[in-house]
């Protein structure tokens, strides 16, 4: 039996794991899918003060009450600097660390610094309706998706040097979807030792359209 702890994106919730954490469970395995404060089924408790820091405690914490000595994580989009973050205090426990079509931050670097002008413009039109929301992106809208919390965008992510001691580094690269912004990743992770590299005929929402894919790569680690 394998633990796994799935982080899900920006605007999101832990719908977006309905369908592969149901098959993880169904082969045997124990699956936190985290709840990060003010989003998904925590959204009535958004607030503008929260920060990165906010959901990798979140993470951190739930990891905790479930037990989980060592653990699969992975994050798909935002997850990603949320799964790094828990690395920087956790990684001597992560088996793999599974970057799913994810921002895969430096260390020092945030989310605007990973994202150009398209998306800055939108963080901060965002503040002239909501401010410390950031509506979801334009072509993203959806009645399911609710406004994510600035602060978790500008925060940076400090290594601690905790996160190189994790056991397997994944990239699943989503190449059916443009604009990306995490083509960056792609190339950075073809090119630097160390790195389990795949890709998927999918959308961003590649959980739900390469579930087997995604799924066979995850019990790869079982």
């Amino acid at each position: 039996m394998t633990d796994y702890v799935l982080v899900h994106g920006a605007w999101g919730g832990g719908w977006a794991f309905d369908r592969l954490s149901a098959d993880l469970r169904a082969a045997g395995h124990r699956v936190v899918v985290a709840d990060l404060t003010g989003l998904g089924a925590r959204k009535d408790a958004f607030h503008p003060g929260i920060t990165l820091a906010t959901h990798v405690d979140d993470v951190v914490a739930q990891i905790e009450a479930a037990g989980f000595d060592r653990f699969v994580l992975a994050g798909h989009s935002y997850g990603g600097m949320v799964v790094t973050g828990v690395a920087t205090r956790l990684g001597a426990r992560i088996d793999a660390l599974v970057y799913i079509d994810a921002f895969l931050p430096g260390d020092g670097q945030s989310l605007w610094d990973l994202t150009g002008a398209f998306e800055h413009d939108h963080y901060i039109g965002s503040q002239k309706f909501s401010p410390g929301a950031v509506a979801p992106l334009p072509g993203l809208e959806a009645p399911i998706l609710t406004p994510h919390p600035l602060l978790t965008l500008l925060e940076a992510v400090r290594f601690t040097g905790e996160e190189a001691k994790v056991a397997r580094r994944v990239y699943i690269f989503a190449n059916a979807w443009e604009p990306t912004p995490f083509r960056q990743f792609r190339d950075r992770v073809s090119v630097e030792a160390g790195w389990d590299y795949h890709e998927a005929a999918a959308s961003h929402d590649v959980m739900g359209d390469q579930p087997e894919q995604t799924l066979a790569i995850l019990l790869g680690f079982a």
